[in-house]
């Protein structure tokens, strides 16, 4: 099932799009430079499971914590979402607070499930 986004929503998404880099899955599998993988979902999605090395910082905090989580503005950074909607809207966030090298995965976590790619779900303490 997918979910139908709100048209202001979308219109957001595809502003945000034209000014920030993307990568593909493919391209991200293929890459052999070092990244942070930056899993920008809530709470209750990264429990049910997220992409291996991935770090939690949600879209909801991200802009408050980033700079204590990476520091260096030229690192390399791919943020993922559920679909890519997301994560493209945070990269243009991060590119306005001077953080350089800025991707945003798209099909995000669902395109790699639909992959049937390894995904690690956190355990219950």
């Amino acid at each position: 099932m997918t979910k139908q986004h709100a048209p202001g929503f979308l219109a957001l998404v595809t502003q945000a799009k034209a000014q920030i880099k993307e990568i593909s899955i493919t391209e991200l599998q293929e890459h052999n430079q070092p990244y942070v993988l930056l899993d920008i979902r809530e709470d209750h999605e990264w429990a049910q499971g997220h992409l291996p090395e991935a770090m939690h910082l949600g879209k909801g905090i991200i802009e408050r914590d980033i700079e204590q989580t990476v520091a260096d503005k030229k690192q390399k950074l791919v943020l993922y979402c559920g679909g890519g909607f997301r994560s493209a809207l945070s990269a243009q966030t991060l590119q306005h607070m001077g953080y350089q090298n800025v991707y945003s995965l798209i099909g995000g976590y669902r395109e790699w499930c639909d992959r049937n790619l390894p995904v690690e779900v956190p355990t219950a303490i």
